[in-house]
Parts: C-alpha cells; structure tokens; sequence
C-alpha cells in the first residue's frame, strides 16, 4: 500500500504515512514553496501556549509541530496514528511523550488538555464527527481547539489555478522529492474534496464547540479554526 483511497481506511492511511516519514517535513516545505513555516507560526500564536498549560498536539507526525509549544513550557503531548511517523520523530526529539493514537478513540481521560490542536491532519481521519466530538472530551471546559487545515482560496480565479497546481504540478514534484509520490496524489485530491471554511465551522459547532471562528491564511489556501469548549 503506497497511497490511500478517499474513504480514508485508517490502516491505508497509517501505511502511506509510514513509507512518507522520512522525508516528510522537507517534501512538505519544498511543495508549500515554504509557505508551511508561515502557517505553523500562525498555530503557534493561536495556541499561546503557556507554562504548566497541557497542549495535545494530535496528527503530529514527527513532533515538529510540537516544538514550539514545548519551547513554552507547555507540556505537549504529540499524538499520531503512523508509527513511521512516530518513530522518526522519537530519533530526532526522543525527549517528547510521542503517543500512539487514533484521532477518533483518543487514548486520553476526559477534561485533559487546556488546549487541543491538529494541523493538516484532520481531512485524513476517516470520522471527522467523531474526532470533533474526541477533541472535544478530552478537553477541559474553557480550554480550546485549534484546527489548521487545507481550505478553499475565497478568491475565485486564484482557486482554479491553486486547483490546477494540486492535480497537475504538485504530483511531478512529488516525485521528485519524495520518498512516496504517490501519497501525494492522494494529498492533492483530499484537498480538493475537503469541506470549505463554513462547512468546517458548522461541523466544529455540531461537536460542541462554541465561539467557532476561522482565519483565512495565504488566501484561504489555508484555514486557521478556533473553538471554546464551555
């Protein structure tokens, strides 16, 4: 298995995070033209993380996400359901509690984490629902969730040549950069099937969330979402 269909089978999924681990953070910043750096940024000051505060950074593949929160004081705990993902996170920063788990059966006690976070993960899950709804209990009351997360451009002719770039630049220069091109074939077109910002909104509202917003970066290539647990 060296790419996963669009009904997400978690073990399809997992595999094709396996094979794409080593190289993963330097394809990413090589596709994004380094725009991932910027968007990781933006997490970081959404998080706000704090000392003491326990951050459950989930869908974490190798923990470079994790690392800023962590350079807060935060205890993060960084969570993937690829245990590629967190094996070659554990040689570079063994020093983090790397933790196997799936998004939609977090192995976590109810009212945890003073914030939840996933970035570019949660269009994977196989259950959105039911990860908004795990988010969600695992989180304490008046902590938060931030979602980052592949979006729809809001300016019209920008989206079809963003639309264009995914299904016809982005697999060529997959293949020359990593270690499984054909993972991101299935990357470009989860992209293109994932929910717009609202719908995402209505979805986080629906678990439970309040005080649901979103931030559009890079054009609404991206979206930063944000919800209260009350």
């Amino acid at each position: 298995m060296t790419r996963a269909s669009l009904d997400k089978q978690p073990h399809e999924v997992a595999s094709m995070f396996d094979r794409v681990a080593a190289n993963y953070d330097l394809t990413n910043d090589i596709l994004s033209l380094g725009q991932d750096r910027v968007w990781r940024k933006e997490v970081a000051r959404a998080v706000d993380a704090r000392p003491g505060q326990r951050v459950l950074d989930l869908a974490a593949g190798t923990a470079t996400s994790s690392l800023p929160f962590a350079a807060t004081g935060a205890y993060v705990v960084p969570c993937d359901f690829s245990l590629g993902m967190l094996m070659e996170g554990k040689k570079r920063n063994a020093w983090l509690p790397l933790t196997a788990g799936d998004a939609t059966r977090l192995p976590f006690k109810d009212d945890v984490f003073d914030t939840v976070t996933i970035s570019f993960g949660l269009r994977n899950v196989q259950d959105t629902d039911a990860a908004l709804r795990e988010l969600f209990r695992v989180t304490k009351p008046g902590g938060q969730v931030v979602i980052c997360e592949f979006s729809q451009p809001t300016w019209a002719p920008f989206r079809t040549v963003y639309t264009e770039y995914l299904m016809r630049a982005l697999p060529p220069v997959a293949r020359a950069v990593s270690s499984n091109p054909d993972a991101y074939v299935y990357l470009a077109e989860s992209i293109r099937e994932w929910p717009d910002q609202p719908a995402l909104a209505a979805l986080l509202q629906k678990a439970g969330w309040s005080k649901v917003a979103w931030r559009n970066l890079s054009g609404g290539i991206v979206a930063l979402h944000r919800g209260t647990k009350d």
